[in-house]
């Protein structure tokens, strides 16, 4: 059992002791020192909820909903959603607030309170905290009788999500649709299969074949979208003879996508191809995290634009979007991030651009991946003792790497010409994460490997 506190939400498993794991007390206890937080920022008090489709998504969803109430919040539930909807719904309902009832790409034991602001946006750090501090005081007093709130349900977001991606002015309908494109889906059993085929079906896409489509929360594998988690889809597209396959994880927030051989696109490449489709009608700056491929930056300077780096987070990825001002921005792990839209990852609109993309190069799926570079990132992970000096431990490390050039802004990343390796501590785990990238797979190996041996003999 678990139960992770952290300033960006509330995460863990179902059932168990409170205070352990994620139970109806812990559910009421957090909720209730949201509600809190809204209190503070003005007399608005509606909140927006949706849930992914996960097995404990409706009971959640009621502990939620009625904690909110007894707060004397207005509450709209949008049902099974997904993450970029809510935080659309937020903005269009002039709200103020949202939390999303999902556990992204963990396992079916586990959920999750996300919680947003009034621009649909994830809390920053010093919101995030003040709500983990509320929660711990337990000075509460919920509403009378003639105080308690309201709650309504609304379904029609997802419709009007998709509505707003076709108005995109860089969403061609008809260039998709003059294709014929053969689409395979892995919907995970989740919210995935109400939203990603019903958004091909309105780009004009006939032949849609989706693959775990039944939205039982009992996923038909690990629902976060690596390759070993894929094969089934890779399967069915070169299988079917499909133009290309897509996969989405539980609450439609990261994208990535099949080659018609049945070859992955690779989930790093997601933001690569959609940023220099783009960049092509609409020079400007990107922003990825550290631990993604160089492959933006290099994307970004083919046209022109600059390339900026941020904190791993989607909150620090945001926030570094709008200081440079970026058109388009996001993660590695196929999270896209469109400003016009919102300021969130969003599958569904990169679906849209992607296909877009696809349609007016005139190239195969596999055709234009081999027209971006080619890189690898080695993934990693060291275990520490209690006793270790972490900060220490990166002194050294930039000591002995002084002469490269060093960012500290997350941890420590260390460039190598063309190289890289990025270092950085666990928020829930006694490890050491090192992340490494190279135009060669053996390389990025390597130089993991000669990073974790430094960092082995000054712990001993």
């Amino acid at each position: 059992m678990a139960l992770i506190k952290s300033i960006s939400g509330i995460r863990g498993t179902i059932g168990g002791v409170p205070g352990k794991s994620l139970t109806p007390v812990d559910l009421v206890k957090f909720t209730t020192a949201y509600g809190a937080w809204i209190a503070t920022q003005g007399d608005n008090k509606k909140i927006i909820i949706g849930r992914d489709g996960r097995i404990s998504g409706a009971m959640v969803r009621d502990i939620v909903v009625a904690t909110l109430q007894s707060i004397g919040c207005t509450v709209v539930d949008l049902g099974l959603s997904t993450t970029p909807t809510v935080e659309m719904a937020v903005k269009l309902e002039h709200a103020a607030g949202g939390i999303i009832l999902t556990a992204s790409h963990n396992p079916k034991e586990w959920n999750a309170l996300k919680l947003l602001n009034k621009d649909g946006e994830f809390l920053n750090a010093a919101e995030g905290q003040w709500i983990l501090d509320y929660a711990e005081k337990g000075d509460v007093t919920y509403a009378a009788i003639d105080d308690i709130g309201t709650a309504t349900t609304d379904d029609s977001y997802i419709q009007k999500h998709i509505d707003i991606i076709l108005q995109h002015p860089l969403v061609d309908v008809s260039a998709i649709a003059a294709m014929n494109y053969k689409v395979v889906v892995d919907a995970v059993n989740s919210t995935g299969a109400i939203s990603v085929p019903p958004l091909l079906s309105a780009l004009g896409v006939t032949d849609i074949i989706v693959i775990n489509k039944e939205v039982t929360g009992h996923f038909a594998h690990n629902p976060e979208p690596l390759p070993e988690n894929l094969v089934e889809l890779c399967t069915t597209v070169a299988d079917s003879n499909a133009t290309l396959g897509i996969a989405v994880d539980p609450d439609v927030d990261r994208l990535c996508f099949v080659c018609e051989d049945g070859s992955l696109f690779g989930e790093e490449y997601t933001l690569v191809a959609i940023a220099d489709y783009i960049l092509t009608h609409k020079p400007g700056n990107t922003v990825s995290n550290l631990s993604s491929t160089r492959a933006l930056r290099d994307v970004t300077e083919k046209h022109g634009g600059q390339y900026f780096p941020s904190a791993v987070g989607e909150v620090n990825v945001v926030r570094k979007m709008k200081d440079v001002g970026a058109v388009i921005g996001g993660e590695g792990n196929g999270g896209v991030i469109v400003p016009e839209l919102h300021y969130g990852r969003d599958a569904l609109i990169g679906i849209a651009l992607f296909l877009t993309h696809l349609a007016k190069s005139g190239k195969s799926v596999k055709q234009l991946r081999g027209t971006y570079p080619n890189y690898f990132i080695s993934k990693n992970k060291i275990e520490l003792r209690e006793d270790v000096d972490v900060k220490a431990i990166f002194e050294k490390i930039k000591a002995k790497y002084s002469s490269q050039p060093i960012n500290t802004e997350d941890g420590l990343r260390i460039d190598f010409d063309n190289n890289w390796v990025h270092l950085r501590t666990s928020n829930t785990e006694p490890i050491i994460r090192i992340y490494s990238e190279s135009g060669s797979e053996t390389t990025a190996n390597e130089l993991a490997q000669r990073i974790m041996s430094d960092i082995r003999e000054m712990m001993s």
